[in-house]
């Protein structure tokens, strides 16, 4: 993909307003997606991989990978000593990239904002980069990932500075005020793809569930 194919798909999945449209522009982008992404810079899987490690013990087991894409953060879960993974994403394209990399426990094609069937403390830690973003998931999705997190583990989450500052902050404070979580670590913000222009900001957060 060329970067004015690889501009048009970033836009139109910010852009899209409905959970079908963004899984039809990502199983059509899966070919190309992990090389697309590097030549971006894409920052947000190595930044979220350095912060669950800081604050995950090794062999931590089992992870969710939400919002998994082909597999980028997957790769090096597994080399870094999580050993358990398990991958959700809304496009089965991309599902299948991921899939291909023989480094996830299972995969479930899955639109995060909604319920999730997945038990109550299912996951000991929760990873999700460039997921709270444009187009993708709101604030909405946050509450059944502090569900499916047992207590003492950890979420580690991207969020875009628009989503932020539109009510995602606010929800963070009146979730630690109610003793549901505690947020443990809060990166400045920064470019997510400094290969792109006029990217906006996003934050790294880690949140430890109550």
């Amino acid at each position: 993909m060329t970067n004015g194919k690889q501009n048009s798909a970033l836009g139109a999945a910010y852009a899209a307003k409905r959970p079908e449209d963004v899984a039809a522009i990502y199983d059509s982008w899966a070919d190309t997606y992990d090389a697309d992404m590097s030549a971006a810079g894409y920052r947000h899987p190595t930044i979220c991989l350095a912060l669950l490690a800081r604050h995950l013990p090794r062999g931590a087991e089992p992870l969710l990978d939400a919002g998994a894409g082909t597999g980028l953060i997957g790769e090096w879960l597994s080399i870094t000593g999580y050993p358990k993974v398990e991958a959700l994403d809304i496009s089965q394209g991309m599902l299948d990239k991921a899939g291909a990399k023989g480094v996830y426990t299972a995969l479930h094609r899955l639109a995060m904002g909604d319920a999730l069937p997945f038990a109550d403390g299912a996951y000991a830690g929760i990873i999700s980069a460039g997921v709270f973003t444009s187009g993708h998931v709101g604030v909405e999705g946050l509450d059944e990932l502090i569900r499916i997190c047992r207590s003492g583990g950890v979420i580690v989450l991207t969020v875009k500075n628009t989503l932020w500052q539109a009510g995602f902050a606010a929800r963070i404070a009146e979730l630690e005020a109610q003793g549901r979580l505690m947020r443990v670590e809060e990166t400045r913000p920064y470019a997510s793809m400094p290969g792109e222009s006029d990217t906006v900001p996003s934050r790294g957060l880690v949140l430890r569930v109550s």
